[in-house]
C-alpha cells in the first residue's frame, strides 16, 4: 500500500489511530508498516503521541507546529480517564494557578505515567476503583473528555494535595466559589480517606462555612498540608497538625 493510500485509509476512521489499527487497515507486515509510519512521521503527516499511538496532522500544518488541546491528548493517552486535581481546578476557574502538568486520574495501569506530548508533561495518577466517581463529560475540539465535577475536584485535591498546588489552593477555591455542600460531604465520606474529612472540616471551620461531617474517631494526627514542612501546632477537633499559617486562611482573596 502506498503511503498516501495508507494515510487516506487511516484518515477515514478519524484523526487518531493505533499501530494495531494501522496493521489491519494496511495489511502490511509489522516491519513494512513501521517503515511506512516512519516516513509519514518524517514528512510531518502524522505525529506519535506515545508508543503505538498516532494522530494525523491536518494538511497545510507546518511540520512540528501542530498541536491538540491538552485534554484531548489526555483522552488519547488513557481510555479510562478523568482530567483531575490542579488541571480540573484551573478548568473551572477555581484557581489562578496554571499547572505546567496535565493531571489525569485513572484506575488502569500505564507503563509510562509521565509522558510528554507536544512539549507538555502529563501526570497519570492511578487510584482505586472506589475513588472513581463524580465525573462529568465535556466536549473539547469535537472530542468528548471526562473531567471530575467541581465538588469531586475539591475532594481529590484534599486527598492528594501534591497534585493541586497544596491545600491553600483548595482553601482559596472554597472561599471564592459556590459549591454543593451536601455533595462535598457525601464525596468526602465516599472517598474512604479520613484525612479528606479532617481537612475539609477544618477549612470550612476556618472559613466560617457550615457543613455536616461525621466526627473524627482517631487519636492519630496528620498534616493539614503534606506538601509543607511539619509544625508543632495541632487542632484536636480535626486531629490535624496545622502547618499552614491560619492568618493566611483569614486573609484569602
Amino acid at each position: 500500500m502506498r503511503r498516501n493510500d495508507l494515510l487516506d485509509s487511516l484518515a477515514k476512521k478519524g484523526t487518531f489511530f493505533t499501530f494495531e489499527e494501522a496493521l489491519k487497515i494496511s495489511k502490511l507486515s509489522s516491519k513494512s508498516l513501521q517503515k511506512a509510519l516512519y516516513r509519514l512521521l518524517q514528512r510531518g503527516a502524522i505525529e506519535r503521541i506515545e508508543k503505538g499511538k498516532y494522530i494525523i496532522i491536518p494538511l497545510g500544518s507546518e511540520k512540528g507546529k501542530y498541536t491538540l488541546h491538552e485534554f484531548v491528548i489526555a483522552s488519547l493517552l488513557v481510555e479510562k480517564h478523568a482530567i483531575a486535581y490542579g488541571s480540573a481546578l484551573n478548568y473551572y476557574g477555581l484557581t489562578e494557578q496554571i499547572p505546567n502538568t496535565v493531571f489525569i486520574q485513572t484506575n488502569t495501569r500505564k507503563y509510562n505515567n509521565n509522558p510528554k506530548v507536544f512539549g507538555i508533561p502529563y501526570k497519570i495518577i492511578k487510584i482505586k476503583d472506589t475513588k472513581i466517581f463524580g465525573i462529568r463529560k465535556e466536549w473539547i475540539e469535537e472530542t468528548q473528555i471526562n473531567i471530575t465535577d467541581k465538588e469531586k475536584t475539591i475532594i481529590d485535591c484534599l486527598d492528594l494535595p501534591q497534585y493541586a498546588g497544596g491545600v491553600i489552593e483548595v482553601a482559596k477555591a472554597l472561599k471564592n466559589n459556590t459549591f454543593n455542600n451536601k455533595k462535598l460531604a457525601a464525596y468526602a465520606q465516599r472517598i474512604g480517606n479520613s484525612g479528606v474529612i479532617r481537612r475539609l472540616g477544618y477549612l470550612f471551620e476556618q472559613l466560617n462555612i457550615k457543613i455536616n461531617l461525621p466526627k473524627i474517631n482517631t487519636r492519630n494526627y496528620l498534616l493539614l498540608d503534606p506538601t509543607m514542612p511539619e509544625k508543632s501546632t495541632k487542632n484536636a477537633r480535626w486531629r490535624l497538625i496545622i502547618n499552614l499559617d491560619e492568618k493566611i486562611l483569614g486573609e484569602l482573596e
